[in-house]
């Protein structure tokens, strides 16, 4: 994968992310170069590519704007959008993102551990302080994204273009399931889950610098079968509650 293809992806997903408007004006080059941790001549190549796919309009002594994608079918609609409603409705719809993640996402942190240029290490690194930060913060939004955010990080440094592009597919499911499983697990003993997470992301953030791919497949299943595991209790604390809450008042007492 080109080096301007990946920028002119992260490029897109930024977009995204800041809910960026058609006719509204992107940063400053010099920010959003330092904001992508990339050089203004890679940033202008991306921009190039969005530009000749209809995304963004560059104006001369103006700056460069967002377009109307053109009228196409749109995979994301067609298929992921779909199943946000899905995930709200029925909540064992995390586990089938859960196993989705699993299978991507043992690979990726592979290739990423063999793979990651001195930028991916840079990006991997900032979105990992990110989380640090609001999860120091205690903003539960900020942190569930910065945790997408950083799982998106690694798919991007495995440089597979077809596994990028399907996690940029899946980032808005992600980071739903992402939100609420934080949620769920934080609901007993807050504090020590906190820091079982960060540690392994820390882990697997280390094992991709040192260009370790076994300990980073390991860290990464380890870390999503942790996450399915309390998941799981956290439903079964649920059912109990429920259960118990449909007893007589007078059953539930004497029990």
């Amino acid at each position: 994968m080109r080096i301007s293809d990946q920028i002119a992806g992260q490029l897109h997903t930024l977009i995204q992310q800041r809910k960026l408007q058609p006719g509204q004006r992107l940063p400053a080059e010099r920010q959003l170069a330092e904001d992508l941790g990339v050089s203004r001549t890679a940033l202008r190549e991306a921009i190039q590519k969005l530009s000749s796919r209809g995304l963004l309009e560059s104006r001369v002594g103006a700056g460069t704007f967002v377009q109307t994608p053109p009228s196409q079918p749109n995979w994301h609609e067609q298929v992921i959008s779909p199943l946000v409603p899905l995930m709200r409705d029925d909540p064992q719809y995390r586990y089938d993102v859960l196993e989705t993640r699993q299978s991507l996402e043992v690979s990726t942190a592979w290739h990423a551990a063999q793979r990651a240029t001195a930028q991916d290490k840079t990006r991997i690194q900032r979105s990992f302080d990110a989380l640090l930060h609001y999860q120091h913060l205690q903003d539960t939004e900020a942190s569930a994204n910065a945790d997408a955010q950083f799982h998106l990080a690694i798919a991007e440094a495995s440089h597979n273009a077809v596994i990028v592009q399907v996690m940029r597919s899946l980032f808005e499911l992600m980071l739903n399931t992402v939100a609420e499983n934080r949620r769920l697990m934080f609901v007993h003993d807050n504090t020590k889950v906190l820091e079982q997470l960060t540690q392994q992301h820390y882990q697997l953030m280390q094992a991709i610098l040192n260009g370790e791919p076994e300990q980073a497949r390991s860290v990464i299943s380890d870390h999503l079968n942790f996450v399915h595991d309390k998941l799981t209790q956290a439903d079964a604390d649920t059912a109990r509650l429920q259960r118990l809450g449909r007893l007589s008042p007078s059953v539930a007492t004497s029990s």
